[in-house]
């Protein structure tokens, strides 16, 4: 790809309207190969290293970061050979992407979908840590001795498991809910773990993936990530 300005650059991969752009330059939040932008400057796509406010950019045109708020009852996968409602139905046309990670069949809340390989491997391999957060409604009241358990961790069938975080957010007789933090995502790991110490979940919504929030994105939704949330991911992940 030929070089073009940068402000052109930038408003391509949505960073507003090129005036926009324009004036992201002039303050100085710009950088190209390590020096400070002005107006005029022109870069590669395709071979120049380019960074707003210290983050770099994924200049390619085609690139997408979409969060989904997954209903219960949807497969995650781009297509199911047994019918089941898959992830193909609810997103918009255009380049295709992946789903970050799983949430099994039951288990609803926020599933993050790019084309970003990179950003998406650092996501999903433990090494780099990135939270998860998950409501979990249990078919117990849960006790004291029970949210230790969950913080000195447990025998799995796969290996030791244990929460980064753990709190209590109803209690009654017979159920309650927790908020529970992660900090890898082995198959069905929350379910089991909660299950290994006495509570059977009835309901698992994911919360948070790193840095992003599911918010008021209604079940059933797709929307794109804001600029500052793909930033706050690159940030999560040590990009």
């Amino acid at each position: 790809m030929a070089q073009e300005r940068v402000q052109r650059v930038l408003a391509r991969v949505g960073f507003g309207s090129r005036r926009a752009c324009e004036e992201l330059i002039k303050s100085g939040r710009v950088s190209v190969n390590g020096s400070i932008a002005t107006l005029g400057d022109k870069a590669d796509p395709e071979h120049d290293h380019v960074e707003v406010d210290g983050s770099t950019l994924n200049l390619d045109p085609d690139v997408r970061y979409y969060l989904f708020n997954k209903p219960p009852g949807v497969v995650t996968s781009m297509s199911d050979d047994q019918g089941r409602p898959d992830l193909q139905g609810f997103l918009p046309e255009g380049p295709r992407v992946f789903p970050v990670g799983r949430l099994d069949l039951e288990s609803e809340g926020l599933l993050l979908l790019t084309n970003d390989g990179e950003l998406a491997n650092r996501l999903m391999h433990p090494r780099y840590g990135v939270e998860k957060e998950y409501l979990a409604e249990v078919g117990a009241s849960p006790s004291d001795r029970q949210l230790a358990r969950l913080r000195k961790g447990v025998e799995l069938q796969d290996g030791p498991a244990k929460v980064i975080a753990v709190r209590i957010v109803d209690r009654r007789p017979e159920r309650g809910a927790l908020r529970v933090v992660m900090g890898e995502g082995r198959k069905r790991e929350v379910r089991r773990l909660l299950d290994a110490v006495g509570l059977s979940v009835t309901r698992l919504v994911r919360l948070r993936v790193g840095s992003v929030r599911l918010g008021r994105t209604a079940p059933g939704e797709v929307r794109e990530l804001s600029h500052a949330e793909v930033r706050a991911l690159y940030l999560d992940t040590g990009m």
